[in-house]
């Protein structure tokens, strides 16, 4: 068995500027753009450090690097928790300042993250992975170290979950 190959600083360069903007959404998307840019930067810190690991035989590199995201975020879990649980705190009448848009977007915002929050945290990481990372469920997988079929089967009950919210949302629409 041959070691895989090592990614040098100059390739790795590349892995960043190709791939940065994408684990920067879905974590922003999770945490906040506030942490996005300090949890996304650790994503690369980790994986740079780690490169000497990543063995291409075993997955995508894309899912790996989501691998360590999702890793980060569920350190900051209770920094989200919080963030959901603000969201469905939300009074939309403190945003009523004559913007019709913004009472919408807080009244949709709270409701969400009250759903968001209601989910396990497994049921959050698949459903965010692919709402937020747009990975498939295979590299959702590979990204949580799971089976396919327990992606589709959290997937599932985390859309069951939010489905209540999302059709309210779309009959006040």
């Amino acid at each position: 068995m041959t070691a895989a190959p090592v990614l040098g600083t100059e390739q790795f360069t590349e892995v960043h500027d190709r791939h940065f903007g994408a684990i920067y959404r879905y974590v922003a998307g999770r945490l906040g753009a506030q942490a996005a840019e300090d949890v996304a930067a650790e994503t690369f810190l980790v994986a740079f450090d780690r490169r000497k690991t990543f063995d291409p035989s075993r997955g995508d590199l894309r899912a790996w690097l989501f691998g360590i995201a999702t890793n980060l975020v569920s350190r900051h879990r209770r920094k989200e928790a919080r963030h959901y649980r603000a969201l469905s705190r939300l009074d939309p009448r403190e945003t009523a300042e004559g913007h019709e848009n913004r009472v919408v977007d807080a009244v949709s915002a709270a409701r969400v993250g009250a759903a968001l929050a209601r989910l396990s945290a497994g049921e959050r990481d698949v459903l965010l992975l692919v709402a937020l990372g747009d990975l498939g469920y295979a590299e959702v997988a590979e990204a949580l170290g799971i089976s396919p079929g327990t992606v589709g089967s959290r997937l599932n009950r985390a859309r069951k979950k939010l489905n209540p919210v999302l059709s309210q949302e779309a009959s006040d629409e």
